[in-house]
Formats: structure tokens, C-alpha cells, sequence
């Protein structure tokens, strides 16, 4: 009988139309609009991790959408003016709030699943590195559509109101914006005292999460338990709501979600540190002897290691002992906005990396003979050109003998900066090697301690 209630339920009310609701928006946004989700190593369609975190991040939108329809759907014995007629049938009353909410959760989970399952089979064709480290990542998600969708019920229910549908998910949308951009950030710090702000746990108790910048960063287990804690209490209030036959009931129903809350803070993390934590296994290194990838980009190892391993020959002819001896994929996760931290013994890169990214072959080993010269301080998170890309310009062609150009949009340097890094570049040229090679290795030390301009360093000391 309840299966055939639920059949009628999936024909007949707007349950079906919430999952289209959610699923056609959310392939709109990721197939016909452009941004970060399309591009480099962590495309929604590149590595699984990246792919659950972007449809989490779409929950920024869905989750709201999600509120209101519930409401709709919470609406609707009111509207039918059944309520007293539902009220006096010897159906308990639980039973018909769990099929109205069943079929309302069964089809935005499926919309859920069919977007995940999108993404999922693009991922099998990029990549290698199969696991199930993001499966709770967009678990939570789909419970976050669901219990959202239940609350917004109750409240229908609670509130028979036509304004109550937009009025929750207009609050919906101002609660994801204040978790996300305010109310959870800290403002804070760098190290080198740039100011910035970081995600504290109240922006865990918003459905969506932070811009995806690394493919082998997921969310911690106490996160997914936390939030797992606070939905089931948002859950059981909704249903609460829906059953609630008097005010004083409605009260009470409200302690679920508040409860839920309460332990979720205690349990979710401080520190941003413990919220977006390094994947060890997918961060782990895959290596053709001295040249390393993580195991997230183990299929790019094939490619990478002539180039490396002649980057490697090319850079200690030029600097002997000084020389980096390995090439490996960095896998440091630092804060917007902070310092970039190099090693002086090995070639440290990103595949994202401008000069990286498009690089094959010869252009490969150019950019990590660049990337071990001058690997570059601009902030995490930040773009723009100066004396690193000059610097680097004149450090590549000290090593080749000849100025060569580097790929990557940052790396096309203006005709003037061509001009006066060739001017450099013969100067540093014309002089005794015993003087060219101090030059380079204070040019080195400038370049990655991130003190100082490693342009002026290499022009003898002169300001541009």
C-alpha cells in the first residue's frame, strides 16, 4: 500500500519537478557558463575529488532551490483545503508525512546522482587514479538537498502561507551568503602581514564549500561528521513540523536543528587547516627516478620524465654543485594570499602552472629549467608580472646560451620588458663566468627566499 501511495506521490505532485529543478539548472551552470571548474587539473571533469567538491559547490544555489520547493510541496494540503479532512482519517499522521517527504527526497537525490554520474563518467576518461575518498563528499551533499527540502515541508506545513515558499528560500540564500562570505570567514594574516580572511566553522554549516585550487585537497572526516550531525537534526525537525498539530508541538519540533547545530559545532574543526586537509594517498609520489608526480597526475609521469631529467642535466652543467637534483609536483597547500615556499635542492611545479600547463617536450624542459631558476613569489592565489618573469627570462637563456621563449599567458612578456631583458641578458653574458655565476646564485637566493628582486640582482644591483 505505501508503495503504491508512493507511485501516486511520484506522478502526481511537484516532487518530480523539484529534481529537474535541480538537475537542469546545475548542468546549465557547469556545461554553458566558464570559470574554474572547467579548467587545468581540477575540472569537474578531471579527478573525482574536484568533481564532487564543484557539484558541492553548486549547493550554493540548489540548496535554496531546494528549501522553497519543500515549501511549495508543504503547501499543498492547505491549498486543496484537505487539512481538516486528512486530520480526521485513522492514518497516522507520520505516515503520510514520510511518504510526502520519500518522494520529495527520491527524486532530488536521483537529480543528485545523475549529476555526480555526469561528471563521473568524464572523469574515467581523464584519469588514472581511481578511489572512493569523494563519496562522502557528495553524499553530504545529497543529504543537504534532502534535509533542506524536508525543513522546508515543515515550514510549509507550520506556515500556510503563499509568501513562505520564496520568504525560505530567499533566507536560504542569505544564510549560504552569510556562512560563506561573511559570518564564516576570519580576517587574519600572512606571514609576510598581507591581510586575509580564512573559513572558520560556521561556513560548515553552509552546504557549499571553497573553490576547488588543488586536485589532492578534500574535506576531513570530522567535517563530513559534523555536517552529517547537523543535517539529521534539520531533517528531523522538518519531519517534526510536518506531523506538528498544534503550536506548542511546532515549539518543540525546533529542538532537533538546534540540537544539531550545538554538537555540530563541537565537533566540526577550528583550524582551516583541519577543514580542507591534504588527500596522503592521492598526494602521494609516483617517480621515473628523479622526477615525481602525485599519483592524482600519474599518467602525466610518461610525458614529464625525458623533459625533467633533461632539465635536470642542463641545470647542473650551469651550476654544478648548486644544481637541484629532482623535479617533483608540489604538493604544499598554503592560504590565499600567502608566500610561496621553495626548495633550493629540487625543481618544485604545478601542472596548472602557466609556463607548465600547455608546455611538451623541449618548451617542457625550458619551463623547468625556468622553474628552477626562478620559481616565482607572487601570493597564492594572485596573478601579475614583474621582476620574477623578467628574472626568469634572463636565468633560462644564461643556461640555454640563447634567450628562448616561454609559453603561458603570464610568460609573454611586453615588447619594452623584451627589449630590457635582452639587454640583461647580453650584459650578464659579456661578463667572466666566476661573475656570471655569482650573479646567478645571489639571483637564486633572492628568488627563492622571496626577498628582494631578482631582476635587479641580475642587472647588477640597478632599480629599472
Amino acid at each position: 500500500m505505501n508503495g503504491r501511495v508512493l507511485r501516486i506521490e511520484l506522478k502526481r505532485s511537484v516532487a518530480p519537478w523539484a529534481g529537474v529543478m535541480v538537475l537542469a539548472p546545475a548542468l546549465a551552470f557547469l556545461y554553458l557558463l566558464s570559470g574554474q571548474w572547467r579548467m587545468g587539473t581540477t575540472a569537474w571533469t578531471a579527478q573525482w575529488t574536484p568533481m564532487a567538491l564543484w557539484t558541492r559547490s553548486l549547493m550554493f544555489y540548489l540548496w535554496p532551490l531546494a528549501v522553497g520547493l519543500g515549501a511549495l510541496q508543504g503547501l499543498r494540503d492547505h491549498r486543496s483545503k484537505m487539512a481538516e479532512l486528512l486530520t480526521s482519517t485513522p492514518r497516522p499522521a507520520r505516515h503520510r508525512a514520510a511518504i510526502l517527504a520519500g518522494a520529495t527526497a527520491i527524486t532530488l537525490v536521483s537529480a543528485f546522482a545523475l549529476l555526480v554520474l555526469v561528471g563521473g563518467v568524464q572523469v574515467l576518461d581523464h584519469t588514472e587514479y581511481m578511489h572512493l575518498g569523494w563519496l562522502p563528499i557528495s553524499l553530504v551533499g545529497a543529504l543537504f538537498l534532502v534535509a533542506g527540502a524536508v525543513l522546508g515541508m515543515g515550514a510549509g506545513r507550520a506556515l500556510p502561507s503563499p509568501l513562505t515558499p520564496p520568504a525560505l528560500a530567499m533566507s536560504a540564500v542569505v544564510f549560504t551568503a552569510l556562512m560563506y562570505m561573511s559570518l564564516g570567514r576570519t580576517e587574519t594574516d600572512t606571514a609576510s602581514g598581507i591581510p586575509i580572511t580564512e573559513p572558520n566553522r560556521l561556513s560548515l554549516l553552509s552546504p557549499t564549500v571553497e573553490d576547488v585550487r588543488e586536485a589532492f585537497v578534500t574535506l576531513s572526516a570530522s567535517v563530513h561528521v559534523g555536517q552529517t550531525i547537523w543535517l539529521l537534526g534539520m531533517a528531523a525537525t522538518g519531519f517534526a513540523l510536518l506531523v506538528a498539530a498544534t503550536p506548542r508541538a511546532r515549539l518543540t519540533a525546533l529542538t532537533p536543528v538546534l540540537a544539531g547545530a550545538a554538537i555540530a559545532l563541537l565537533v566540526l574543526p577550528t583550524d582551516p587547516r583541519q577543514m580542507y586537509v591534504v588527500d596522503k594517498a592521492a598526494a602521494e609520489p609516483v617517480c621515473d627516478g628523479p622526477v615525481c608526480v602525485t599519483k592524482t597526475q600519474r599518467a602525466r609521469l610518461a610525458d614529464l620524465a625525458g623533459p625533467g631529467k633533461e632539465a635536470l642535466r642542463l641545470l647542473h652543467d650551469a651550476l654544478g654543485d648548486q644544481a637541484p637534483d629532482s623535479v617533483r609536483e608540489s604538493t604544499a597547500v598554503l592560504p590565499e594570499g600567502s608566500t610561496p615556499r621553495w626548495s633550493r635542492s629540487t625543481v618544485l611545479f604545478d601542472f596548472d602552472d602557466d609556463i607548465v600547463a600547455t608546455a611538451k617536450g623541449e618548451e617542457l624542459t625550458w619551463a623547468l629549467i625556468a622553474k628552477g631558476m626562478v620559481p616565482g613569489c607572487t601570493p597564492v592565489g594572485w596573478s601579475g608580472m614583474g621582476g620574477d618573469e623578467y628574472a626568469r627570462t634572463v636565468a633560462l637563456g644564461w643556461v640555454l646560451g640563447d634567450l628562448k621563449p616561454l609559453g603561458g599567458p603570464s610568460a609573454r612578456l611586453p615588447a619594452r620588458a623584451q627589449a630590457e631583458t635582452r639587454t640583461v641578458w647580453k650584459e650578464l653574458m659579456a661578463l667572466p663566468r666566476a661573475e656570471q655565476l655569482s650573479r646567478i646564485n645571489a639571483m637564486r637566493a633572492a628568488a627563492l627566499s622571496c626577498e628582494g628582486d631578482p631582476f635587479e640582482v641580475l642587472s647588477g644591483g640597478a632599480s629599472r
